[in-house]
């Protein structure tokens, strides 16, 4: 019967003689469960007909929630990282988990009771009928009026995503007083009623999706996931010794021990902060405007390097 519901949860409706041959029972015992599950309040409909089948129904009433192990064990799971989704849920959560956990046999609550987590610094948490709200609006193309912040300036957004990213809820959206795609925190966000008036959708940027179009702003480019700004240099170190610092980076080995390092940056000046970190000699390094911004960083030091009132030693080499 639990493997029937489940089933029954996973398409619109499903031909009696398919659910036989999927659970390995006759269509006999297949009525008999659906009558079941009906006793137990969950609302089954069958249509007749080569094109029938059975439905699971939404109900007025919640029925008793059925789960196999791996379901269980995935929601107390759930339940006990709910608070680094970066909503705030985190009580409600642990009530919740309370409540799954005396339901649970004893195997699977000695694996839930097992599972320890960290879950680092805490973050601002997003109020969750703030997010509830923002995705009502993002589904039925209503603006919204909200203050950001401390400010007392009411802003009108055509919603357009509402996205989870590490630790922390944004809302993605037009900002019609900005004239431009923006972003906001949505733990920032005080709602203002009336909302907006409905909208018509926009497309992002360059078509793509939000995830795309999130990864571009966070690295400074307008279009696709990639870094504006790309160079490359040959550091006088082993390549297991910049391995572990390298990100997204690419390493590459070169045959007289040393490596080439081909990596991106929000502008050159920041590429230079990530070459020279590594506090070695650079060569080969590329393109030409990776090569003024060298110079530039150079400059800049040596400037501020010079005691008060006198002037700057030249740069070594």
């Amino acid at each position: 019967m639990l493997a029937l519901l489940s089933l029954l949860q996973t398409r619109r409706e499903l031909p009696g003689s398919l659910l036989a041959q999927r659970l390995a029972v006759s269509d006999r015992t297949v009525r008999r469960d659906v009558d079941r599950l009906r006793e137990l309040g969950y609302r089954v409909s069958a249509a007749m007909g080569p094109a029938g089948g059975y439905r699971l129904e939404a109900g007025a009433d919640l029925p008793p929630l059925l789960f196999d192990d791996e379901q269980a064990v995935a929601l107390a799971v759930a339940l006990r990282t709910a608070a680094a989704s970066g909503a705030d849920v985190g009580e409600a959560a642990e009530r919740a988990l309370a409540s799954v956990r005396q339901l649970l046999p004893a195997r699977l609550r000695a694996r839930v009771d097992a599972l320890e987590v960290d879950l680092g610094d805490p973050r601002p948490s997003a109020d969750p009928q703030v997010l509830l709200a923002l995705t009502t609006a993002v589904r039925a193309r209503e603006g919204v009026r909200f203050s950001y912040g401390d400010g007392d300036r009411v802003r009108r957004v055509e919603p357009h995503h509402v996205v989870a990213r590490a630790g922390r809820w944004y809302l993605v959206g037009w900002d019609g007083d900005g004239d431009d795609w923006r972003t906001f925190r949505v733990d920032r966000i005080a709602l203002r009623t009336p909302g907006g008036p409905r909208f018509s959708r926009r497309a992002l940027p360059g078509d793509v999706d939000v995830a795309t179009w999130l990864g571009a702003r966070a690295k400074g480019s307008s279009g696709t996931d990639t870094w504006p700004c790309v160079g490359s240099a040959v550091l006088d170190l082993e390549p297991h010794e910049v391995a572990p610092y390298v990100g997204d980076a690419t390493l590459e080995p070169l045959p007289d021990g040393r490596c080439r390092l081909v990596a991106g940056s929000w502008s050159w000046t920041g590429l230079v902060g990530l070459l020279t970190r590594f506090d070695v000699d650079l060569s080969e390094v590329e393109p030409a405007e990776l090569r003024g911004a060298c110079a530039e960083v150079a400059r800049r030091l040596s400037s501020s390097s010079s005691p008060a009132g006198g002037r700057a030693r030249p740069w070594p080499g």
